[in-house]
């Protein structure tokens, strides 16, 4: 798959990055380039091989569920800098 400049300076636009006239040819090709990586890797037939999680075979520890304490909201958000009520108060991040 092949991109052009259109594309990237689109893609670079929606991720909210600045790149420079000059700079969108050379990205073009690179980000092909690793597009075309990413098709050689879809060919290859992994149908024989278990999905895995991890390279090291391990089991993780299990325990008996134990019945506790579950209203303590007032001392989690005891350690916030802000709160109201029960509730994080966070800076407003979207418009």
């Amino acid at each position: 798959m092949a991109l052009d400049r259109d594309a990237v300076a689109k893609v670079a636009k929606l991720c909210r990055l600045e790149i420079e006239e000059e700079e969108l040819a050379p990205m073009a090709e690179e980000l092909s380039h690793i597009l075309s990586w990413i098709e050689q890797l879809q060919e290859v037939d992994v149908s024989s091989h278990m999905p895995m999680s991890s390279v090291v075979e391990m089991e993780l520890k299990k325990r008996e569920d134990v019945v506790t304490e579950s209203n303590r909201a007032g001392d989690i958000v005891g350690n916030a800098p802000e709160s109201l009520k029960e509730y994080f108060v966070v800076p407003k991040v979207v418009e």
